[in-house]
């Protein structure tokens, strides 16, 4: 088993040098920060996985509210649509950690053992190796967090019920961040995108578990955490929906980005 899981999109999707990700990530986070500023800390995010300098300004969104957490969260559920090897459920990779320029994440070996006893979670380092969705989120984290471990799942067929299962057995308290990976529409001229885009964000702000893979890459993972946040009331929130017309692309064909909030009902004591 090769114990690490080595970046495959670093120099394509984000700079490959640590110092430049540092300051691209750094500075994605800056422009965001101020409209997080004193709002809670989520329980999840979906955020979306395109090149930096397509969807980082809306995915940095949704990682600069998790600015309160840092020290706090220590581990991260991270789910992801495969995009270059099919897979039934949800695959874990067979690596004990996942690098990235900025340095090594440690996988949660607890957590590992504990989705082993499902049947839809299989392990699959074919599906890891050179798939984006999971890996662009990685240095969000390592700029956001302190020490934390992952459990990075690439999501293949699987019901909404099936992923739900999977997030329900970890979780966890406030130490557990649960990040899904998507983006929106794909190859659509822009006002047809924002057309579409603003429908499915609308289903998903009224935790709808109907989301196609049309309407959502992520359409299973976002599925399987809707049907959980339903299940516990969670609150959602849409913090930024924008496509590649709006950040770096032409407007013939653009593809869809929205990050979204899911907060827990805060306890009284």
């Amino acid at each position: 088993m090769n114990t690490v899981r080595p970046p495959a999109v670093a120099g394509m999707f984000y700079p490959a040098a640590a110092p430049e990700l540092a300051r691209e990530v750094g500075a994605l986070l800056a422009h965001a920060e101020s409209a997080a500023r004193g709002k809670p800390v989520p329980k999840a995010i979906i955020a979306p996985h395109a090149g930096y300098v397509y969807s980082g300004p809306i995915a940095a969104t949704a990682y600069a509210r998790l600015a309160p957490a840092r020290g706090k969260v220590t581990r991260v559920v991270l789910l992801g649509p495969v995009h270059r090897v099919p897979v039934r459920g949800l695959a874990l990779p067979a690596a004990a950690v996942m690098a990235t320029p900025l340095g090594n994440i440690p996988i949660d070996v607890d957590a590992v053992v504990k989705l082993s006893k499902l049947p839809q979670v299989t392990v699959s380092p074919a599906a890891h190796a050179l798939e984006h969705s999971l890996e662009v989120h990685l240095p969000f984290l390592q700029t956001v967090l302190e020490k934390f471990s992952v459990v990075p799942l690439a999501v293949g067929d699987a019901t909404a019920d099936e992923v739900a299962q999977v997030l329900d057995i970890l979780w966890g308290g406030a130490e557990t961040l649960i990040v899904v990976s998507s983006d929106l529409s794909h190859y659509l001229s822009y006002h047809e995108a924002q057309t579409i885009d603003r429908a499915t964000a609308q289903a998903i702000l009224d935790l709808r578990t109907d989301i196609s893979h049309e309407q959502a890459c992520g359409g299973t993972p976002v599925n399987g955490l809707v049907l959980a946040a339903r299940r516990r009331s969670l609150t959602p929130q849409l913090l930024d929906l924008r496509n590649s017309g709006d950040t770096a692309g032409d407007r013939k064909r653009v593809v869809g980005y929205g990050a979204f909030a899911f907060y827990e009902a805060p306890h009284v004591h």
